[in-house]
């Protein structure tokens, strides 16, 4: 019998699945360049070669911001919030809609970036002050004014950024909200735990790629943003396959398993 409790599991698992092939992506964009470009001390990347690591970028970028990370959230949302509707609010098929909507949504516009960014006219220097190809860090290479463009830019955070980010607050407030009306004092701290790391993780990504995205190119510090870049390329990446699974069961059992 396919009970809710079973169906929420399984939506948890694919929505896990997701962020973690979208975050093993992520950092295999950017990192193993950069590897070989430290070691070899050769630091250049071909013109193409930055197109693709800025669409690749973006677009998974902007899936893990809608797909998983606002998703995710909606789907503990409903499961605590609304459970008897579950298996109609989370159905396998609106499931899978959102998470190839998002895909999509996200391709299609680092699609449009990434082809009107690369067709500015660049000229002086070609070095990019950055560890790796983001529309961001090539703005200040180009020779001819880039407000409006910029402004799209900003748009297009608020919407791709901003709005999960706020839905994801929205959703976890309402969650503890419930939380905190439950009997049991383990069942809320544990609650309390997981929203809490989730959050945690989740800020850490919005805050920094808001950072990156929402400020014009001549209030941009090439220093700054190699920092706040990392943590959101490379460090939430890295952190999110254990964050989100420190209260599976069934990763820990396995975990324990494994160590002894």
């Amino acid at each position: 019998m396919d009970t809710a409790g079973q169906r929420h599991k399984n939506r948890g698992i694919f929505l896990l699945s997701q962020l973690s092939i979208i975050d093993m992506m992520y950092i295999s964009t950017t990192v193993p360049k950069m590897a070989a470009n430290f070691l070899s001390n050769t630091k250049t990347i071909s013109f193409l070669g930055c197109e693709i690591q800025a669409f690749v970028f973006l677009s998974l970028g902007g899936s893990e911001a809608q797909d998983m990370l606002g998703f995710m959230s909606y789907d503990r949302y409903i499961a605590i919030c609304q459970p008897l509707h579950y298996p109609v609010l989370m159905s396998r098929k609106i499931c899978c809609s959102m998470v190839v909507c998002a895909w999509s949504s996200s391709s299609i516009n680092a699609l449009v970036h990434t082809l009107y960014a690369f067709q500015l006219p660049f000229c002086g220097s070609r070095v990019v002050n950055h560890f790796f190809c983001e529309v961001p860090s090539l703005l200040p290479l180009v020779c001819e004014d880039t407000s409006q463009y910029e402004h799209t830019i900003l748009m297009s955070a608020l919407v791709i950024l901003l709005l999960p980010f706020l839905a994801i607050l929205a959703s976890y407030a309402r969650v503890l909200a419930v939380v905190f009306q439950m009997s049991s004092g383990k069942g809320q701290s544990r609650a309390v735990s997981t929203c809490s790391s989730h959050l945690t993780v989740a800020s850490l990504f919005y805050a920094t790629t808001l950072s990156t995205y929402t400020q014009p190119h001549s209030l941009h510090s090439p220093a700054r943003d190699k920092v706040v870049a990392v943590l959101y390329s490379i460090v939430t990446p890295v952190l999110n396959p254990f964050i989100y699974s420190l209260h599976n069961k069934e990763v820990m059992g396995a975990l324990r398993r494994q160590m002894g």
